[in-house]
């Protein structure tokens, strides 16, 4: 099989970094491009993250000798990359002009971005929750006079700790939900180096997390029509979100009341015959188990459950009826993995065996 080139935008920062790591010796793809702002743009990728890098192991020697592009030469990315992936520090306004640059230059983007998550013929996608909205790039295409650049994203980390273990529940008629996050410092793209203030601290705030998390699994549950998403008109949800002193992992605390109640084994059996596409397919990065179910009462533990199959499982636990609404349970999903480049990965993944990112 031959792989795909593919550029990373954002390439110096926590997630792009672990783009590198993901993306090195994988079947698909292969990395052709690191691709920074003009700060880092002429250098060496190792001059360039010299003191940065945040990953545990080692960036690979080749990527350590790539000049680092600049974001703004597209020109030059196009005649190196098949497509890209994009994880920049920009503004929401800044970040969604650039990418749509390269979409319109046939240039796909996969997205770890927010801007573009409300763009109505942009798929935002969990793999194996609504790969149908893939649907809808086509008229995307139409809209941007492409014939193979387009934009699709991944939704926000925190979700992913929940949505995908409501999801089999939506059966159930689930009425109102009610979450709340303990987010790991990694969604700043901080570590404790850097934020010094996080430890032994719990910071109940994180800025514009909580209306994300919120309206995005209503367009992650909505449908495709007439080349747009829809978003979903329920459950209703509400939120709040807290940073917690936690390298990496975001857990939910989350409760459900349903129209039409299950019981609890009914719950456990959705679990563990939900699988999606990435399973049906044998996608290298899709978890074999999407959704694993622990019946200790202390699991799962971010430190310790964070990392199932390689960070793209989503662990639940604690599933208990309750007084107040019909169930309760704890989520938790690896924020940097199954939530950011991770689940990008995974996108990509689809996209090529769903026949939509291909060579130039």
């Amino acid at each position: 099989m031959k792989k795909l080139k593919v550029g990373i935008i954002g390439a110096t920062g926590m997630v792009g970094q672990r783009f590198i790591m993901l993306l090195n010796e994988h079947p698909y793809f292969e990395i052709a491009a690191v691709i920074a702002g003009p700060r880092s743009a002429g250098q060496k990728y190792g001059k360039a993250v010299l003191g940065r890098w945040k990953m545990k192991d080692a960036c690979p020697e080749d990527v350590l000798n790539m000049t680092v592009l600049s974001s703004d030469d597209v020109k030059t990315v196009g005649e190196l990359c098949d497509f890209v992936f994009c994880a920049v520090s920009l503004s929401k306004e800044e970040t969604k002009a650039l990418e749509e640059r390269y979409a319109r230059a046939e240039i796909p983007v996969v997205s770890n971005n927010s801007a573009h998550r409300w763009t109505p013929d942009v798929p935002m996608v969990i793999p194996e929750v609504n790969d149908y909205h893939l649907e809808v790039i086509e008229a995307q295409r139409r809209r941007l006079g492409t014939k193979r650049g387009f934009i699709a994203v991944k939704p926000n980390c925190s979700i992913q700790s929940y949505v995908p273990a409501l999801t089999p529940l939506m059966k159930f008629g689930i009425k109102e939900v009610v979450a709340t996050t303990y987010q790991a410092i990694s969604g700043a793209g901080k570590t404790f180096k850097e934020w010094p203030e996080m430890v032994d601290n719990l910071i109940p705030y994180i800025g514009g997390e909580e209306e994300k998390s919120e309206r995005e699994p209503l367009r992650v549950w909505g449908s495709a029509q007439n080349g747009e998403i829809v978003p979903a008109s329920a459950p209703v949800i509400t939120t709040q979100c807290l940073r917690v002193p936690v390298t990496d992992g975001h857990m939910a605390a989350v409760f459900v009341r349903f129209e039409s109640k299950p019981t609890k084994e009914q719950i456990l059996e959705a679990w563990r015959e939900f699988k999606g596409k990435p399973q049906t397919l044998g996608l290298p990065s899709a978890p074999e188990q999407f959704i694993t179910y622990f019946e200790e009462e202390n699991r799962p533990q971010t430190g310790v459950d964070r990392n199932l199959y390689g960070g793209m499982g989503v662990s639940v636990g604690r599933l208990r009826e309750d007084t107040v609404y019909d169930f309760k349970f704890v989520g938790l999903s690896h924020n940097t993995l199954r939530g950011a480049a991770g689940g990008a990965v995974l996108i990509a993944e689809l996209l090529y065996r769903e026949g939509y990112l291909t060579e130039r």
